[in-house]
């Protein structure tokens, strides 16, 4: 019985990378014979032990056969006779298919070690084309590095979506390799490499349509709102790596699809019009609650926030009230951000100022700081509380403003 460690652990430690998860192949060995050793068996559909004392991943060598549609449509063969090799031809990728055993001898027999050099993900087999997962997993690992797909396995990608095998993807498997390809060095990335293949159009379409969509004259015609929702996106990966804010940058201008100037001309950009893009996607792929909503008020109300200094203390406060500000100060916060990520998400705008989001805050702060308690121990009772309450949070904002040497604009 021989054991190697493999896959992610390996090329992480090829690249001088942190080494999150550490899997183990077993190879010349049954499954009776890891549980006499004390290993705990989890696989179902395949023979996977937990370790009895790390308590780390443990696989029996396996090699596994097509038999329908899906990543789940496999015959997984794991016994004895299984190679290291023929293990390691089943992954995915060159970069994921080295191994190591415990002196430190490494076993790359389809040069994952060069095409880490390279920058280059590239597929073992044709057999890639067998798992759709495994289109959402290379762009997730281009957002990670930033390498490039090379181009016999771009063709592959493009093959399984002309042939709808990217079809058969189940939403819960579609939402997580998104989610973590939001939080991963360069995001934009993942909808890039989607792009390129076909697929963004066949799992995210919203999306899709927005490129070639041209952005008004007073923002920067030269990109499209394509380009500027991917730059947008990777403003705000410069900003935080909340991942419900970095949604919000992708979907924030879902509406100029379906609103685009030759279509709807007088509607172009507007507010709310991505709404039901943004419910409709979000409930396909049963993206969290807290990622809508944000998403949500992010494409409604960003423009009130890049618009701060032009809105009336009426306005001021019944946008914070949508928000929700005063009970969800920290999405407050993660809204300005989003914003924030939306102005600097254009050609040589990305280090301009954003002053914006602090005036905002500011108006926040200055209703924010109105007591409720004063008003009741003024004896004001039932829904007369919240009428004056509103009344004295306007009356802050309003004179916030008058002191503010920040702001030019009056309250008509």
């Amino acid at each position: 019985m021989d054991i190697y460690q493999v896959g992610g652990a390996v090329r992480d430690k090829l690249l001088n990378r942190p080494v999150k998860d550490h899997d183990w192949v077993v190879v010349g060995a049954s499954p009776e014979q890891l549980q006499q050793l004390g290993y705990t068996q989890v696989g179902r559909d395949f023979p996977v032990f937990l370790h009895p004392e790390t308590k780390e991943e443990y696989a029996l060598a396996r090699t596994e056969r097509k038999t329908g549609k899906g990543y789940t449509g496999f015959d997984v063969h794991a016994s004895p006779d299984v190679t290291l090799e023929d293990d390691l031809q089943r992954r995915d990728l060159t970069i994921n298919a080295i191994a190591q055993d415990h002196k430190g001898q490494l076993y790359d027999p389809f040069n994952g070690q060069a095409d880490l050099a390279l920058g280059l993900l590239r597929h073992i087999s044709p057999a890639f084309v067998e798992d759709p997962v495994r289109i959402l997993r290379v762009a997730r690992f281009a957002a990670r590095f930033g390498f490039t797909v090379a181009e016999e396995t771009q063709h592959l990608m493009q093959t399984m979506v002309e042939n709808g095998e990217v079809d058969a993807l189940v939403p819960e498997r579609v939402w997580q390799e998104t989610q973590k390809a939001l939080t991963e060095e360069n995001p934009q990335r993942f909808f890039q490499v989607l792009r390129e293949c076909g697929a963004l159009a066949r799992i995210f379409p919203a999306i899709d349509k927005l490129f070639g969509v041209p952005q008004p004259e007073k923002y920067h015609p030269e990109i499209d709102t394509g380009i500027h929702t991917l730059l947008s996106l990777q403003a705000a990966r410069r900003l935080t790596n909340e991942p419900s804010v970095l949604f919000a940058a992708v979907t924030h201008d879902l509406g100029k699809g379906v609103t685009a100037p030759e279509i709807l001309p007088h509607h172009y950009g507007h507010e709310g019009a991505g709404v039901p893009l943004i419910e409709k996607l979000c409930t396909q792929y049963h993206v969290p609650t807290d990622y809508r909503e944000l998403a949500v008020l992010v494409a409604r109300y960003h423009t009130h926030c890049h618009q701060v200094t032009a809105l009336k203390a009426k306005t001021l406060l019944e946008t914070l009230q949508a928000l929700d500000a005063f009970r969800r100060p920290q999405r407050f916060k993660h809204f300005l951000l989003a914003c924030e990520a939306d102005a600097k998400g254009r050609t040589g705008m990305e280090d301009i100022a954003y002053p914006q989001a602090e005036i905002f805050q500011q108006a926040f702060i200055a209703a924010k700081n109105v007591s409720v308690q004063t008003i009741i121990a003024e004896g004001i009772t039932g829904a007369a509380i919240s009428e004056e309450l509103k009344r004295r949070q306007l009356s802050a904002i309003r004179q916030w403003k008058k002191e503010s040497a920040t702001l030019t604009m009056e309250d008509n």
